[in-house]
């Protein structure tokens, strides 16, 4: 009996490990945790054979302005993979460089009618320097002299701040352009208000203008500016630019009345809303491509923008519809002749 007890025991512990033999308890796999940060793309080290971009600017020109020319041509520099440098003179030195492809020089002129022929595989832009013309390796950025199209947007924007509409202009009589000028800020308001319907009935019909003889005295302007803003009670002008000056801006600044221009004294007028001007940093920006592909002899035209706004006057919002028609009327989509 015993023996038959001990077989079915070890018949049993048989079976058992015969079952669980084969059973194995799952481990997971282990996280891999990365060991390596791939690094950031490497940068350009510029060589000695590394293109070369020059920007002359005068030593005396204002350091904010000559920092925002330094930081236009030094990023367009490094996107293009080139290097860059700034010079106050332009020397023979310079261009003997077989690496030099760009020299973009402000005034006072440094010579570039002279120094181009001498490196031919570089390309030059004169920025607003007189009395030279585009050809050969020389691009021309000439001041912008459109007339219609600041005039439209003064009147836009004037339009926009006043109530009422109690916008007017000076301009001077016998001048073509002026008049073309005085119609594109008529449509300029028009553009804003449509019909311009007024809830107070006036005998003056705005804009209302003012022109102003030919060979008049400069220092009697001051009197049709007075005419405008206390006889016609207008509270916003706009001046034609040939008869601007820092002195006129600055009395019309103490009358009382919101300003707009396409140039402003260094010492600002009192109720300056903003500056329509070149915008030469833009001018720079689109003539680049060109430049660094050795397409050359081109006129290279300064597109308008808008600089020193007054935000406690043109709000971020009114800045913004300013900012939107500026664009098509560079666009075409807006026509200064047609409101």
């Amino acid at each position: 009996m015993r023996v038959k007890y001990l077989l079915t025991f070890i018949l049993i512990f048989a079976l058992l490990s015969a079952c669980g033999g084969n059973a194995a308890t799952e481990i997971p796999a282990p996280t891999v945790v990365p060991t390596h940060t791939p690094a950031p793309p490497a940068t350009m080290i510029p060589t000695a054979s590394t293109p070369l971009a020059i920007l002359v600017i005068p030593e005396d020109l204002d350091k904010a302005t000559s920092d925002l020319y330094q930081e236009t041509v030094y990023d367009l520099a490094q996107e293009s993979g080139f290097r860059f440098q700034v010079r106050n003179v332009l020397t023979p030195e310079d261009l003997a460089d077989p690496t030099l492809k760009v020299v973009i020089a402000f005034p006072p002129d440094p010579g570039i009618a002279s120094f181009a022929p001498s490196a031919p595989n570089a390309q030059f832009l004169a920025v607003n320097i007189p009395d030279l013309t585009a050809g050969g390796n020389v691009s021309v950025l000439a001041p912008n002299t459109q007339i219609e199209l600041p005039a439209f947007l003064a009147g836009y924007t004037l339009a926009m701040l006043v109530t009422e509409y109690h916008i007017g202009m000076l301009y001077p009589e016998g001048d073509g352009e002026a008049v073309a000028a005085v119609n594109a800020f008529n449509n300029g308001m028009r553009y804003y208000c449509g019909l311009c319907k007024r809830i107070y009935f006036t005998a003056i019909d705005y804009p209302t203008f003012l022109g102003i003889p030919q060979g008049e005295d400069p220092g009697k302007f001051g009197g049709y500016a007075n005419v405008l803003i206390n006889d016609r009670d207008v509270d916003a002008l706009y001046i034609y630019p040939s008869l601007v000056s820092d002195d006129f801006l600055t009395y019309v600044g103490t009358q009382g009345v919101l300003l707009i221009g396409t140039s402003m004294p260094e010492q600002r007028p009192g109720g300056w809303v903003m500056t329509i001007r070149p915008d030469t940093v833009k001018a720079i920006q689109t003539a680049w491509p060109n430049l660094i592909a050795g397409q050359g002899g081109i006129n290279v035209q300064s597109p308008l923008g808008i600089a020193d706004v007054d935000p406690g006057i043109l709000t971020d919002g009114k800045l913004r519809l300013v900012e939107e028609t500026l664009e098509g009327l560079l666009a075409g989509r807006i026509s200064t002749a047609n409101p």
